[in-house]
């Protein structure tokens, strides 16, 4: 197939583009690079020995999407393009509003207009917002106690896609749910590198390794798990990556929506002493006061993507560590 990745830039569709490529498909990569690097496009022919035709542009610009769509011939669309972090959208809404639904509206009338009609969208376990349980199934209620815009935007989204599909049926439409992606390319060319300050636990990690940050803050060891920090999903990005393949091969009409998780959680802790392990170095943390809004435990129950789409993760927490600091040491 000849495929669009919106946002292949990025850390998880730069990892998407590399299966895709080695799986046999044609890409285009479709970014704005409001948090990517144009280098990636020559780490990932390092990694391919292909580099893929890329599109320097905004979702929100209408005439250039549109070009793009009326000379590419694509078979299907991946759509990782958004901003993603939680603290910004809240002081920031509108922009995220915009950027995120305003600019998948775009792509969708691109794809109308061009007559394609396949498209796998990158959400979020966000969507679940408080589900009053710690094991995600794709049946739990959405949109309900979602206490970001960002999260709300991935929502939006899902449901604007649901009623594209009772308006067309034709449309062929997944909707891939991620927990807490980690890790690197296990070349070390390719890795999580967001452009001004990270949110998540993982690029936070890497700065304090570099030294650019002096510790990480804990938010909060007095939740009711084993260590008292907060339990997450994480799921090596190569993992994630490879399960947008399997989903683009059981793609049929109407909506179908999968959690992409490993169905177990990883404490803060956790996290830093494997991080610790990998790397062979202490990791400088303090404990500090409860973050608003973070549940104690959110994990996936991934079994009816390893039912339905014949997948399941194969890499480790060590994994991810042991890659990530491969990707640091080489960049």
């Amino acid at each position: 197939m000849n495929i669009l990745v919106t946002g292949g830039t990025g850390y998880i569709g730069s990892h998407t583009v590399v299966e895709l490529i080695q799986a046999g498909h044609k890409v285009e990569i479709l970014d704005n690079l409001c948090n990517s690097k144009v280098s990636v496009l020559d780490k990932i022919a390092e990694i391919t020995g292909v580099k893929p035709i890329f599109h320097h542009v905004d979702l929100l610009n209408k005439e250039a999407l549109l070009e793009v769509f009326e000379n590419g011939n694509f078979a299907a669309v991946m759509h990782f393009a958004g901003l993603k972090a939680v603290a910004e959208s809240i002081e920031e809404p509108l922009k995220y509003y915009e950027n995120n639904v305003v600019g998948t509206l775009n792509l969708i009338d691109a794809m109308q207009k061009c007559n394609v009609r396949k498209l796998l969208f990158s959400s979020s376990a966000t969507v679940y917002g408080d589900p009053g349980t710690s094991a995600c199934t794709e049946d739990l209620p959405t949109g309900q106690k979602i206490t970001n815009p960002y999260g709300k935007t991935k929502y939006m989204i899902e449901e604007i896609l649901k009623d594209l599909s009772v308006a067309q049926p034709d449309f062929e439409i997944m909707l891939l749910r991620y927990f807490n992606p980690v890790g690197a390319h296990e070349s070390g060319k390719l890795g999580e590198d967001p452009n001004g300050q990270p949110n998540n636990l993982m690029p936070i990690i890497m700065k304090v390794a570099r030294g650019e940050y002096a510790e990480l803050s804990v938010y909060g060891n007095d939740y009711p798990t084993a260590d008292g920090t907060c339990i997450r999903d994480y799921i090596h990005v190569v993992d994630l990556a490879k399960g947008h393949l399997a989903a683009l091969k059981k793609m049929r009409p109407g909506v179908q929506t999968f959690n992409l998780g490993t169905g177990r959680g990883t404490s803060v802790l956790e996290m830093i002493a494997a991080f610790e392990k990998a790397s062979g170095k202490p990791l400088p943390y303090k404990i500090v006061g409860r973050r608003k809004g973070d549940l104690p435990e959110l994990y996936a129950v991934a079994e009816k993507a390893s039912k339905e789409l014949g997948w399941k993760t194969e890499l480790t927490i060590d994994d991810a560590m042991r890659d990530t600091i491969r990707f640091l040491n080489g960049n």
